[in-house]
């Protein structure tokens, strides 16, 4: 059985390998600052990144921060965010959001983990995407490419995204919980899918035990 040790060695010869693969790992979700990337990481919910960098031009420039969407009219708002898909439930959320960031944190996004996941509508996996893009922070973002590659690397056996990051916190450095966290989307999208992943061309097939590897054919 491999020693926590030895996953974390595993881990760092990972990190290395899929650095060199994807230099281009970083957030895919347009922003220019916290607010903007706490209400496109919303959006992203059960939606792909490009869809969501095409609403969110327009969505900026009619409410450019809290307190502009705390007022913003929930049709019109609907209306905006249709096409991310789960529109009313987003609107409540980016309105309770955003309501909450001008009567607790008088319009300013908090940078801790504690005070974001206080926010209605965020969780620790949002939390985490603006603290590790917006704040210099080093967060393991626990999304479905995440969990997935977790488990097949045989980091962590759980299926709970917080138990999850627990786990890889213990095995991945600190100072490299952020980039972990974007190489996993990269390699998640590009070689380890869901449905077929590409053992065979994989950087680090060698480095995974996943029982269940595709092969060539």
């Amino acid at each position: 059985m491999e020693s926590l040790e030895e996953k974390k060695h595993r881990a760092i010869e990972i990190c290395r390998v899929l650095k060199k693969r994807y230099p281009e790992a970083r957030c895919t979700l347009d922003h220019s600052g916290p607010y903007e990337l706490l209400v496109a990481t919303m959006l992203a919910a059960q939606c792909t990144d490009e869809r969501v960098n095409m609403v969110t031009p327009a969505l900026f420039k009619r409410y450019p921060d809290a307190a502009s969407l705390a007022g913003a009219d929930e049709a019109e708002l609907q209306e905006m965010i249709r096409s991310t898909g789960f529109f009313r439930n987003k609107t409540k959320s980016l309105l309770s959001m955003a309501a909450d960031i001008v009567e607790k944190f008088n319009g300013e996004i908090p940078s801790d983990i504690d005070s974001l996941t206080r926010l209605a509508g965020v969780g620790r996996k949002t939390a985490n995407v603006v603290i590790a893009n917006c704040f210099d922070g080093q967060a393991i973002i626990v999304d479905t490419h995440c969990k997935r590659l977790a488990g097949r690397l045989g980091f962590s056996r759980e299926s709970n995204p917080d138990k999850i990051e627990r786990d890889l916190q213990t095995i991945v450095p600190e100072d490299s919980w952020t980039l972990w966290s974007h190489l996993m989307v990269f390699h998640g999208r590009n070689i380890c899918t869901a449905r077929k992943p590409g053992c065979p061309e994989c950087p680090v097939s060698r480095l995974c035990p996943w029982p269940d590897k595709t092969g060539s054919g």
